[in-house]
């Protein structure tokens, strides 16, 4: 399933947030979305998951527009994991993983069997299965977010979205989790932090600074020395190793002066 933004823009009292944002990814395709603090990546994702409401331009998937599905529908075919917070759940973690099933529920209706076993396999798949019968909120931060996206797992939507979610993670949580959605072979849409981390999984980079769309392009393109200092006004370098996979070091100021 296609993801994609048409001249998406977010004005709030008066300020441009995003102007004029466009994007698209492709079937099966995991693109990220790069950029300093306050560039509007997290605008952006609200927008396409419904979070907020574009004052112009429109978000679809495949040709059907984002406002003309309803909020149930979306989350047939759009599932979130967002940057954590603090989520005060006074529910046991399986409980949690098990909302995630609501988007295809009829009203009323139970929980079966098969909604049960895919909450086990979802939690299996993010290291939390013993980890059952404990409730959510005496969860660390970084269990708590593998929960989270056990729960959007279980919506079994052919898109995810994720906003920055490895932020409160180790590093060894943070190559499971992208491992895991690499894997699921949907369409991913992702804010990403750590260009490292971009530069391992992406199959196509958007850039962003100051609500504006710069660059787009693949890994290798889009993560040079001179692109990273003109988002990040950091100074850098970026080699390959006889992998190939991207690699980036960054040179602090004090450093610079030696």
């Amino acid at each position: 399933m296609n993801i994609s933004a048409d001249k998406v823009g977010v004005t709030i009292d008066g300020r441009s947030i995003i102007n004029n944002i466009s994007l698209t990814a492709k079937p099966q395709q995991f693109v990220g979305v790069i950029g300093p603090n306050g560039s509007g990546k997290s605008t952006l994702l609200k927008c396409i998951y419904r979070v907020l409401k574009p004052t112009n331009g429109a978000v679809f998937l495949n040709q059907e527009s984002l406002s003309s599905l309803s909020v149930k529908q979306s989350a047939q075919r759009l599932a979130v994991v967002s940057q954590h917070n603090f989520y005060n759940f006074d529910f046991k973690i399986e409980e949690v993983v098990l909302m995630g099933r609501n988007p295809h529920k009829r009203r009323l209706e139970t929980d079966t069997a098969s909604d049960f076993q895919i909450v086990d396999d979802c939690l299996k798949k993010v290291g939390m299965h013993h980890f059952k019968g404990r409730n959510f909120n005496t969860l660390s931060g970084g269990e708590q977010q593998r929960v989270i996206l056990a729960r959007a797992l279980t919506q079994q939507t052919p898109c995810l979205i994720l906003d920055e979610p490895t932020n409160h993670l180790d590093i060894k949580y943070q190559l499971q989790l992208l491992d895991i959605v690499k894997s699921l072979d949907i369409t991913v849409l992702a804010a990403i932090h750590d260009l490292n981390i971009a530069a391992m999984y992406c199959d196509y980079i958007y850039a962003m600074k100051d609500g504006q769309m710069l660059l787009s392009g693949t890994p290798a393109e889009i993560i040079t020395s001179q692109n990273i200092k003109d988002l990040y006004e950091v100074d850098s370098n970026v080699w390959t190793d006889q992998s190939g996979m991207l690699h980036i070091t960054y040179y602090p100021q004090h450093l610079q002066k030696l």
